[in-house]
């Protein structure tokens, strides 16, 4: 999925680091009123943060996890996956793909250049929880 290769995996995201992006990714949901669920996980898609805004649907809690995961495992950002499988025809085989969430809103994490994990959101419209991923992202890079 994708046509470049994705960054290579660096030293896996710690707990400060994640609590960095929560706080990022918290601060865009709220600044738009969105609830969601916000998950980071590790590059191999353990869970190290997770926060369930007020309101928030109860069936974003998994998908938020499954984006993130996803996401790390992967190395891309969930929209490949979700673009892939729009295009319909040979992209269907990603339905059979074992792990891969094909939703917006799953980002990769780097620092110093390496996928440390990834953050997933859920909860609004996907480039909404897209939007809020990417500013978590963007508080380690």
């Amino acid at each position: 999925a994708g046509a470049q290769a994705p960054a290579p995996y660096g030293e896996p995201i710690g707990l400060e680091a994640a609590q960095k992006v929560l706080a990022a990714a918290k601060a865009e949901a709220e600044a738009n009123s969105w609830p969601v669920a916000i998950a980071i996980v590790d590059g191999g898609g353990h869970l190290v943060a997770f926060q369930r805004l007020d309101n928030t649907q109860y069936g974003s809690v998994n998908v938020a996890i499954e984006k993130a995961k996803t996401s790390a495992l992967f190395r891309r950002p969930t929209k490949a996956f979700e673009d892939i499988l729009a295009a319909g025809g040979s992209g269907l085989r990603i339905l059979g793909l074992p792990g891969a969430t094909p939703l917006e809103g799953g980002v990769p994490i780097l620092i110093g250049g390496g996928v440390v994990g990834a953050v997933g959101v859920s909860g609004v419209q996907s480039t909404q929880d897209a939007q809020v991923a990417a500013a978590g992202a963007k508080a380690v890079e």
